[in-house]
């Protein structure tokens, strides 16, 4: 990997002379986690069942591959043309999510903002390009074994908090996601996401640095800081990192990657 580029990176994240002390190692002294006995070994187990098709066993590659191109395709005009909730009236258009659809990590956010709105695409301007710094320094990019979405699918006016109606009234369409992507793990980047998906009102403090687990198929979800607040709050930069080498520590042992 280039160096000067995972410098730029690393140095947005406020831990560039950390990493440049220790360039050999992405993800150094990484806390350890226990692990539920139940977690599944991997993600394919539950997302299809629930649609009464056959298992994958059963069916060629080639229709299951016709079955998600299908699936995807309808959840897109789905929401494309979704008027659950009022803020359909307002907004541009719907923001399905981004990324690579087999991905095993899959990073979900609060609600499209004014840019994200405009361009149909979660977490662009400022906010994105921390968020795709705070990635690759673990090793990830966009659209690389990783989707990325949020969980209201319509921007709030004024970038204002989404209403429980509404998290509600879009929570079918990221729920069809995950289980379309099946992701190893998820990671929550900021209060609103957190709570909303794991349907609790503690404090984004009491949430970082656990597993926690989401849906059926009881997938490992870690809670980090959103980029935006980052950008307003770089001191916190520092613990943002500590929470991505513990998803990445955590990722690891789920796919036993050395």
């Amino acid at each position: 990997m280039d160096a000067a580029r995972r410098s730029a990176y690393l140095s947005a994240l406020g831990v560039d002379e950390w990493r440049l002390r220790r360039p050999a190692d992405p993800i150094h002294a990484v806390a350890t986690v226990q692990l539920a006995p139940t977690l599944p070994a991997d993600g394919a187990q539950g997302a299809q069942g629930a649609q009464e098709v056959p298992p994958p066993a059963t069916r060629s590659a080639a229709t299951r591959s016709a079955d998600e191109t299908g699936a995807w395709a309808a959840l897109r005009a789905e929401v494309a043309a979704c008027t659950r909730c009022p803020l359909h009236a307002t907004r541009t258009q719907g923001v399905l999510g981004v990324g690579d659809v087999h991905a095993q990590w899959m990073v979900i956010g609060e609600a499209p903002g004014a840019e994200e709105d405009r361009l149909g695409e979660p977490f662009v301007g400022r906010a994105g390009k921390l968020l795709d710094a705070m990635l690759f320094a673990i090793g990830l990019k966009r659209g690389d074994n990783l989707y990325i979405a949020n969980v209201l699918k319509s921007r709030p006016p004024n970038n204002r908090d989404p209403a429980p109606a509404e998290v509600a009234a879009c929570r079918p369409y990221l729920e069809r996601q995950i289980a379309l992507i099946r992701p190893r793990l998820m990671l929550a980047v900021g209060r609103i996401a957190a709570q909303n998906l794991l349907g609790t009102t503690d404090s984004l403090a009491r949430l970082r640095g656990r597993v926690h687990h989401f849906g059926e198929l009881n997938t490992p979800l870690i809670v980090t800081y959103h980029p935006a607040y980052l950008l307003r709050t770089p001191a916190d930069k520092r613990k943002a990192w500590e929470d991505l080498k513990f998803a990445r520590s955590v990722y690891r042992r789920l796919t036993g990657e050395p």
